[in-house]
């Protein structure tokens, strides 16, 4: 017996160990509780926002546990391991027994133990032994396969089993619990989830993941051909939608519509629609109303454009698009900014001057603002930020300042403004107590698609480790070794005593409904 232990290794503390029942609910139990704790804490966001959630000293103590990338974090993986090695080593320790159970060196069964069985079948017949006997182990033959007939008492006994092989399938299910468990591992060792905001017309080639600045490339090109995006009465939105296509090597490989429930999957990667939001905008028209004259003026405007201001105002040019404004803790929303440059002199040949020198230094400052690039507002998780804009040359203009309209002297009597001017609040500018107020007409808006982009070499282990599952689970619950005993006894001249018992390691009272069947039909067969 101590020669058995020291091959197996059953004596030893640490095989015990490992297959251990208590060892299997421990690992369980907090692979359970863990979880739940990564699905109330969000992952992967920014540290901002969990110093803002939780604080300073809950925010050091999660980021040291690494509660905020839970899944990938050193000790899950381990507990993820540990679980592993526990199948692993309990499948080995039984494997054995049950091993030579379904391949035994030579098939005996031990008529006393049929005996012993309470639940069995006896009936009577009209027929000889030999007789019977031929025509039950046809009939047996077709039903549990192979049989094997021994002399008893007084005639024989005629012996089946099927299903030794499901015996088998309880480790079918622990196998499907280790592809996934494998599948994880890959997906939290060499997966990710990242981010990119991509505007309509514009080509990236690479995302930054999530919780972090880093940037992953894909090794493709993809653009952003158009987005559209459709809204409830309410104002909720019905759908989003982005036609996306790839670019290798400069040939456009493949164009997808993608949707919420309808990923791009190309080459390992998956786009998942996530977010959207406005980059930019088109066909402004500015609307200019005089403080003095009550008259109202329309222009149709781009980025970067110049126009002079009717009743000799000045001139005026727009800039860029903006998200959002705080102006003394209230959020003004989207709106564009523009420089003004005007006069306090009634000089009007010396103010045409100036201002054309001042307009050609607001133009050549404003060339590159033919389109506002406003996606570095966009946060890693794909949410627009109300704490800041962008300028017409792509930088960001602080909003935080109370005052935006900012005036200064370019010469003793020329002036040069920056004024915002808020979609929402038309009046707004009238604060500014100008010659005109300046609002937004009417504008289109350009909008940027946000992909959640995942990288997940383990998913195709899970798809495998639930195929498994599901054939081990039905090997297990459905399906069952079964063993049979057909009695044949002589009980005078040409009449027999059949007594008919069966055993099954799972699911008894099915065994016991075949017997039943078993015994109906043979009783009503003779030659």
């Amino acid at each position: 017996m101590a020669k058995d232990k020291s091959k197996t290794g059953h004596g030893n503390p640490v095989w015990k160990f490992f297959t251990s029942v208590k060892l299997t609910v421990v690992v369980l139990l907090l692979l359970a509780s863990t979880s739940v704790i990564g699905t109330l804490i969000p992952q992967n966001s920014s540290e901002a926002f969990y110093i803002q959630k939780y604080g300073e000293v809950f925010f050091n103590l999660f980021k040291t546990l690494d509660i905020f990338d839970m899944y990938s974090a050193w000790w899950f993986l381990l507990l993820i391991i540990l679980l592993a090695v526990n199948i692993v080593v309990c499948s080995i320790d039984k494997l054995n027994t049950t091993w030579k159970i379904i391949f035994p060196e030579k098939i005996v069964f031990n008529h006393e133990r049929f005996i012993r069985l309470k639940h069995r079948e006896k009936f009577d017949i009209k027929d000889n032994v030999s007789s019977l006997q031929s025509l039950y182990v046809d009939f047996i033959n077709k039903k549990f396969g192979q049989t094997v007939t021994e002399k008893g008492e007084n005639g024989v006994v005629i012996f089946a089993e099927t299903g030794r092989w499901t015996r088998l399938g309880v480790y079918v299910v622990h196998l499907s619990i280790l592809f996934m468990l494998a599948g994880a591992l890959m997906g939290a060792l060499w997966g990710y989830k990242a981010f990119v905001a991509i505007p309509e017309g514009v080509t990236v080639d690479s995302a930054t993941l999530r919780g972090s600045d880093t940037k992953v490339a894909f090794g493709f090109e993809m653009r952003c051909n158009s987005f559209n995006v459709s809204f409830y009465d309410t104002g909720q939105p019905e759908e989003f939608k982005s036609n996306i296509s790839i670019i290798e090597d400069g040939v456009e490989t493949l164009t997808k519509d993608v949707i919420v429930n309808a990923p791009l999957r190309y080459k390992g990667l998956s786009f998942y629609q996530s977010s959207y939001g406005t980059d930019s905008a088109k066909n402004v028209v500015l609307r200019l109303t005089s403080n003095e004259s009550g008259m109202g003026y329309s222009f149709k405007m781009d980025f970067g454009q110049t126009i002079d201001l009717p009743e000799s105002g000045g001139k005026f040019t727009l800039n860029g698009f903006v998200h959002g404004y705080n102006f003394r803790g209230h959020n003004l929303g989207e709106g564009f900014v523009g420089t003004l440059v005007y006069s306090d002199t009634s000089d009007h040949n010396e103010i045409n001057k100036k201002l054309e020198n001042s307009a050609t230094k607001a133009d050549t400052n404003a060339s590159t603002a033919q389109e506002t690039t406003s996606v570095g507002q966009s946060s890693a998780d794909g949410q627009s930020s109300a704490d800041g804009q962008s300028s017409a040359d792509g930088e960001k203009v602080d909003s935080g300042t109370e005052e935006f309209t900012a005036e200064k002297k370019i010469t003793p009597h020329f002036h040069e403004v920056e004024i915002y001017i808020p979609v929402k609040f038309p009046t707004f500018d009238k604060m500014r107590r100008g010659h005109f107020a300046f609002e937004i007409e009417d504008y289109e808006k350009k909008y940027y698609t946000g992909l959640q982009v995942t990288r997940d070499p383990g998913v195709w282990c899970v798809y495998i480790g639930f195929i498994f599952m599901i054939i081990g689970c039905w090997i297990t619950f459905f399906m069952s070794h079964q063993q049979l005993c057909v009695e044949i006894k002589t009980n005078g001249k040409d009449a027999c005593k059949i007594d008919i018992s069966g055993t099954s390691n799972r699911n008894s009272q099915g065994m016991k409904l075949r017997i039943m069947k078993l015994a109906a039909k043979l009783q009503n067969m003779q030659r």
